[in-house]
C-alpha cells in the first residue's frame, strides 16, 4: 500500500515538473511574450492616448539636422560679369547646389547690398548685386544670411532696405541689419524639425553712425558686453535654444585669429552662445573648442572673385549636426573656387 502511495506521488512531481518546463519552453518561445501583448492590447484607449504623444514627442525631438555654414558671397564685380555673359544668376552655385541640398539650413555672409538703388558712397572696393541675383540665393537654397558687414552699406540705407525687402520676399531670412533699431538688433529664430535655432548677426569693422536708428535703416549695434547680456537672456528664458552668432571682423589674408577675435568669441560662448561663425579675412582661420561652444574664426570665401591666390580661392563650408536642441559636432568641408568663381 505504501509503494503504491509512493507511485502516485512520483507521478504527481513528475506532472508538476513538465508543467513548469513547458511554462518555460514557452515562455523562452515568445508564447508568453505573446500573452502579454495581448494583454497590453487590452488597455484601455483613454489610457494610452496619454503615453503615446510624450514617446512620439521624444522621438521627434531628438531627430538630427544637418546645417551648412559658408563664407562670403559677392555677387557683382567679376563675378557679376560671369552671371552676366551666362545669362543665369544661377551660375555661380551649379557646381555646389547638390551638396548644399543635403543640409537642412543654409547660412552665409552676403557681402554687398542687392540693389539698383543708392548712391556709392566712395570706396573703391564698393559691391552692389543686380537684383537679378536673388535667384541664384534661392536656387541654392540659403534660409539666412547674414548682411551686417563692411560692404552692406557701400550704396547707403536705401541699397540696404532693399537688401533686407528683396531677401524677405524670397523666404531667405536677413540678420545684422534692419529699417529700423529694433528690427537690427532683433535675434532672428529659424524652427528645423523642433529644433529652434536663433541667429544674431554682427561687424565690428564700421563706424556706429552706421548703425540703425529709430526710424533709420542701417546695421546691427555690437557691444560685447550687451550682447553677451542679450545671449545670456535668450538662454534663461529657454535652455534648449541654439544659439549662433555671425561676426564679421579681424584681418585680412591673416590665417589665424587674432588675440580681440578671440576676446569677444569666449566671452559669447561664456555667455551661452553655442557656435561663433566668422567671416571678413578671406581665407580660412582655425576653428577652435572652447568650453561648451565651437568657433569658427573665418570661413574664407565663398563665391568670390579673388583668384589671385591659392588661400583665398581654397576655404571650407562648416558642417554642423545637431539635435535634441544642441549642437552634437562640427567638421569642415573643404571647397575650391574654379576660374569662373564657382564653389
Amino acid at each position: 500500500m505504501a509503494r503504491n502511495y509512493f507511485g502516485f506521488f512520483l507521478l504527481i512531481v513528475l506532472v508538476l515538473c513538465g508543467a513548469a518546463l513547458g511554462a518555460y519552453l514557452r515562455w523562452s518561445t515568445g508564447e508568453v511574450g505573446a500573452i502579454q501583448a495581448r494583454l497590453f492590447a487590452s488597455v484601455s484607449q483613454t489610457a494610452m492616448s496619454g503615453i503615446l504623444p510624450v514617446i512620439q514627442k521624444q522621438k521627434t525631438d531628438a531627430e538630427n539636422i544637418t546645417l551648412l555654414f559658408a563664407g562670403d558671397i559677392m555677387l557683382s564685380r567679376a563675378v557679376g560679369d560671369v552671371i552676366q555673359k551666362n545669362n543665369d544668376p544661377r551660375f555661380p552655385f551649379l557646381r555646389i547646389k547638390t551638396y548644399l541640398d543635403s543640409a537642412d539650413l543654409r547660412f552665409a555672409n552676403l557681402e554687398g547690398p542687392i540693389s539698383d538703388r543708392g548712391a556709392n558712397q566712395g570706396s573703391i572696393y564698393s559691391f552692389r548685386d543686380d537684383p537679378k541675383t536673388i535667384e541664384g540665393l534661392t536656387y541654392a537654397g540659403f534660409n539666412v544670411l547674414s548682411v551686417a558687414n563692411n560692404h552692406s552699406m557701400d550704396w547707403g540705407r536705401d541699397a540696404l532696405t532693399q537688401t533686407i525687402e528683396l531677401l524677405e520676399a524670397n523666404h531667405i531670412v536677413p540678420v545684422g541689419a534692419g529699417r529700423n533699431e529694433t528690427e537690427a538688433n532683433d535675434p532672428k529664430t529659424v524652427e528645423v524639425k523642433n529644433n529652434r535655432i536663433i541667429f544674431l548677426g554682427y561687424t565690428t569693422l564700421l563706424p556706429k553712425s552706421l548703425n540703425a536708428k529709430d526710424a533709420a535703416p542701417g546695421l546691427s549695434t555690437f557691444d560685447v558686453k550687451k550682447v553677451s547680456e542679450t545671449i545670456r537672456e535668450l538662454k534663461s528664458f529657454n535652455q534648449a535654444n541654439i544659439i549662433i552668432v555671425s561676426m564679421h571682423w579681424g584681418e585680412e589674408y591673416q590665417a589665424y585669429a587674432n588675440a580681440e577675435q578671440k576676446r569677444i568669441a569666449h566671452a559669447l560662448i561664456d555667455a551661452g552662445a553655442d557656435l561663433i561663425v566668422g567671416t571678413h579675412p578671406h581665407v580660412v582661420q582655425e576653428v577652435e573648442r572652447y568650453e561648451e561652444g565651437w568657433v569658427a574664426y573665418s570661413l574664407g570665401n565663398f563665391v568670390f572673385d579673388q583668384n589671385f591666390s591659392d588661400e583665398t580661392v581654397r576655404s571650407v563650408l562648416l558642417k554642423v549636426t545637431a539635435g535634441a536642441n544642441k549642437i552634437l559636432s562640427v567638421a569642415l568641408v573643404p571647397i575650391k573656387i574654379n576660374g569662373n568663381f564657382q564653389p
